[in-house]
């Protein structure tokens, strides 16, 4: 079964473009060093629940769009040396890139798959 890597956030409208060209950097270096897949997804249907919901859990604002990303890997061994060699790579160094989005709303796990059809 696979493991994966799964995010929640949420971008300034302003910053989509900006969003979307580090998403492409970042895709391209985990693909490289072993991931098997790597997707990112706007918010298209996410709405603002009473108690609990996407928009809710990383306090989007009105001006910002709710994006849901997973990376997915062959095993949590494979992923644990997938993001040690990806985080040392040059491409994705702080000093390259503007954080589009507030990481201290980011949500993320690793989860193992347990069912896949």
């Amino acid at each position: 079964m696979s493991y994966v890597d799964g995010f929640v956030l949420a971008v300034p409208k302003d910053k989509i473009d900006a969003y979307k060209a580090m998403a492409r950097a970042a895709g391209d270096v985990w693909k490289e060093h072993g991931a098997l897949a790597y997707v990112e997804c706007l918010g298209d249907d996410v709405p603002y629940g009473e108690l609990t919901s996407f928009p809710r859990a990383v306090q989007a604002k009105d001006d910002e769009i709710v994006v849901f990303s997973w990376i997915v890997h062959a095993s949590r061994q494979q992923r644990d040396e997938t993001n040690r060699k990806a985080m040392e790579d040059p491409r994705l160094a702080n000093d390259k890139w503007e954080m589009p989005f507030d990481g201290k709303r980011m949500i993320y796990g690793g989860f193992e798959s347990f069912l896949e059809l």
